[in-house]
């Protein structure tokens, strides 16, 4: 019995030998480019421009994009390898790349072809910076509660309203914006939101005050203020109800096909910090000498890090599994998508702790660099949908399957 999917056919990933040379290609630009930087950008709180220029070069921003529209390739293993091995060095550069992602994928998606060509381009190259602003003072993960509204007047759309803690919007050329349209309707809530590609540079657009949130040094999110701002009607995205024509009004589900493929980028943020925390561990503890004998002689601190591995690789499996099951488009990778992020991010944050203990007072020390890795863990549990909302949409997939 396979149940809750469908064949045990459905339980199988996807690798090739391209993909570990990908994967090597990485680890090298994070080892020599980005790890020599860290202490830099946690003081600073601002990732160098030579990391931008070192990963253009390496075409590290079109990772999991089409090459017709500048990208390396549609490939999503490929790109949750990319975001594992950044976030083993530097998680706040891989929450970059992962910002960009949320940009480019709905437009991708649901974007015409003159919005795809004018927009996923530059952004691929990594001449242009994009964000997702979703998020508002009233409303997280309640998408369809949001208050921005847009009002059509003319050829144009009128955006007023506030998003907040959005990440990359300091650095940001491009955002992918909801807002309400139309009062939504009875019984659906959801109805009455529409989706926009907004410009910096478009009349009313602000970047707020930045965020000092606890972790991701060098990418804190910022508000982005929307004040009588005016987009084009032309920059609406597309509907994605093959048997709905007008695309105003029903963006709600653009935002929610968005984070089911994004969240897998997530959960590989997961994967990258509890393998660089159970590294570090394993070198600690055979280092560290007391009474005589290297740590790790204990059970103490052995049996933590062997829970590390074991919660590594069951987070790994999972992560890597809904990709492919997306790459496959199988309907299946919703519910593996939720299920990988939910765990990835709870086992980087638990093997987060672990690692902490096991260097003791060292591993609260911001100079060695530990416990960077436990406050970005933090928000990985929270942001792209938090792990509570995972659980829902866990319940929600799996009775679906009951009916």
């Amino acid at each position: 019995m396979v149940f809750p999917f469908n064949d045990i056919t459905d339980f199988n990933i996807s690798l090739r030998p391209e993909h570990e040379l990908f994967r090597k290609s990485v680890r090298k630009f994070a080892e020599d480019i980005l790890e020599p930087l860290v202490p830099e950008i946690e003081r600073s709180g601002e990732i160098p421009e030579i990391v931008f220029d070192k990963a253009r070069e390496a075409g590290l921003f079109g990772v999991g994009v089409p090459e017709e529209y500048g990208g390396q390739g549609e490939d999503i293993i490929s790109y949750v390898i990319l975001k594992e091995e950044l976030a083993r060095v530097c998680p706040a550069f891989s929450a970059l790349i992962g910002a960009n992602h949320l940009f480019m994928i709905p437009v991708l998606l649901f974007g015409n072809e003159e919005q795809k060509r004018k927009y996923i381009p530059p952004v691929a190259r990594g001449e242009k910076f994009a964000a997702h602003a979703n998020t508002e003072p009233c409303c997280g993960s309640d998408i369809a509660g949001i208050q921005t509204t847009a009002t059509l007047e003319g050829n144009k759309y009128i955006i007023n309203g506030r998003k907040i803690f959005i990440t990359n919007a300091g650095k940001a050329d491009y955002f992918f914006v909801t807002a309400r349209t139309s009062p939504p309707k009875e019984g659906k809530r959801w109805w009455g939101i529409t989706a926009f590609i907004v410009e910096k540079s478009f009349p009313g657009v602000k970047i707020g005050s930045k965020f000092d949130v606890i972790g991701l040094n060098g990418e804190h999110p910022y508000e982005v203020i929307l004040d009588n701002a005016e987009v084009p009607i032309e920059n609406v995205l597309n509907t994605p109800y093959k048997n709905v024509r007008d695309p105003v009004n029903e963006g709600f589900k653009i935002a929610l096909i968005t984070y089911d493929r994004s969240r897998i980028g997530i959960a590989a943020q997961g994967v990258g910090i509890a393998e660089a925390v159970l590294e570090k561990a394993l070198k600690y503890s055979l280092e560290r000498h007391t009474f005589g004998q290297p740590i790790i002689s204990y059970q103490g601190i052995s049996f933590k890090i062997a829970d590390m591995l074991i919660n590594l690789q069951a987070a790994r499996l999972l992560t890597y599994w809904a990709a492919t099951l997306a790459i496959q488009d199988q309907e299946e990778y919703i519910l593996a998508a939720s299920l990988a992020k939910t765990l990835a991010t709870e086992v980087a944050e638990k093997s987060a702790l672990y690692a902490i203990k096991i260097h003791g007072g060292l591993g609260v020390d911001k100079e060695v660099g530990i416990e960077r890795y436990l406050r970005d863990a933090v928000i990985t549990t929270i942001y792209e949908g938090t792990n509570d909302i995972q659980r829902l949409t866990i319940i929600r997939q799996l009775l679906k399957r009951l009916k």
